[in-house]
């Protein structure tokens, strides 16, 4: 009976012996990502130290290459204060177009009259060209 004691006393002790290799190794593998984690963390950290880079800057629109523009920049860069196209126009010695208080550059006094005849419902004009877009 002490023989098989004695056998069973190292058959635990082997495996106790493994049991604490396993645990080992095992304690290893645990070890790796605590590590990555912690760099991960001083990574972080870092990165949340650093100044905001703030957006990229957009790039540069390209402008035209056509003389007219370059005299119309010029005449910009020459005036002290805003301007009108009338100005531009003026500084550029250009021809500028009479301005009688409508787009088209004439006026159409007899509008309101026509409208007047439609509202009343006289036929003779056809309304919706009358009153319509100008």
């Amino acid at each position: 009976m002490p023989a098989r004691l004695e056998e069973r006393e190292r058959e635990i002790t082997a495996q106790a012996e493994t049991m604490r290799e396993q645990v080992a190794q095992l304690t290893a593998q645990l070890d790796e990502p605590g590590r990555a984690t912690e760099e991960v963390r001083i990574t972080r950290k870092t990165l949340l130290g650093l100044p905001d880079p703030g957006p990229p800057a957009p790039p540069a629109p390209k402008l035209p290459d056509h003389p007219a523009y370059q005299q119309i920049m010029a005449v910009f860069t020459a005036a002290d204060h805003p301007l009108r196209a009338r100005q531009v126009c003026e500084a550029m010695d250009l021809a500028v177009a009479p301005n009688n208080g409508t787009r088209s550059g004439r006026k159409d006094r007899n509008r309101p009259t026509k409208a007047k005849v439609c509202r009343h419902g006289i036929p003779a004009l056809n309304c919706k060209h009358v009153i319509g877009k100008h």
